[in-house]
């Protein structure tokens, strides 16, 4: 009868419950659990496997840099109204309405830590997240283009929720450049959220894509859904070093 339950659990991809079964079985037998209560407990226990492994596999995939969660993060620092929106944010329901996020504010305020915290917790969630800083991200799509690939390229990342742009405006791209970032914000507008992190104000934001039109564009399909962080706060950094200095 093991071999057969061995077997069967093999066939149907039960590991978890495999690993335990029999050792369950003699504690429900010692606390007199129902069947209903022992077969309960087993499912559990593989559900709970499952996502976790689940949870390890995005977790790769989101090319999140894990250092950056929501426990390191100084909530403190926030102001009263960025730390209330962020309550909201860790829910995940506006992933459901593809809303998204920007967060702006000067160099070491905070910004990628705090998207990269949220974008970790969306993962706990069983949600798909995309990290990429906008500098290799519009390499990729630039190489994708070059390839006649960037349809499918666009396609590809539809998969994930969130995709978080890291820095946005930080290094002034080309024309070329400006127009494969301008197709993927085109491609995910009321598809899936974007995530971004920007030094630059809107009103500066031709410096990124070359024209008041498509400036224009570009800020129109960005802000329409979307839930903006202000992040007004001294550099971190800067605060870190000058305490090391006075220690």
């Amino acid at each position: 009868m093991k071999g057969e339950m061995k077997e069967c659990l093999k066939e149907l991809r039960l590991p978890t419950v495999l690993s335990c079964y029999e050792q369950q079985a003699e504690e429900a037998r010692r606390e007199h659990l129902s069947y209903e209560q022992y077969l309960g407990y087993l499912m559990e226990r593989e559900r709970e496997a499952r996502r976790g492994k689940r949870v390890e596999r995005l977790l790769r995939e989101s090319r999140l840099p894990l250092e950056k969660n929501l426990e390191s993060f100084d909530r403190s620092r926030l102001p009263a109204k960025v730390d209330a929106q962020l309550s909201v944010l860790l829910d995940g329901s506006f992933l459901d309405r593809t809303e998204n996020v920007l967060a702006f504010g000067n160099p070491g305020s905070g910004k990628s830590h705090l998207l990269c915290a949220l974008g970790q917790e969306l993962v706990y969630m069983g949600r798909r997240v995309y990290f990429r800083p906008c500098e290799l991200l519009i390499q990729d799509l630039l190489k994708a283009k070059r390839d006649l690939e960037l349809s499918r390229v666009l396609k590809r990342l539809r998969k994930y929720e969130a995709l978080i742009i890291d820095d946005i405006g930080y290094v002034q791209q080309s024309r070329e450049e400006m127009e494969v970032l301008f197709s993927l914000l085109s491609d995910r507008y009321e598809r899936a959220s974007v995530l971004l992190t920007s030094n630059l104000a809107f009103s500066d934001w031709e410096k990124i894509f070359k024209d008041p039109m498509t400036t224009a564009a570009a800020i129109d399909r960005i802000v329409h859904h979307s839930i903006i962080l202000e992040l007004n706060l001294p550099s971190y950094r800067l605060e870190e070093a000058k305490r090391r200095r006075k220690g």
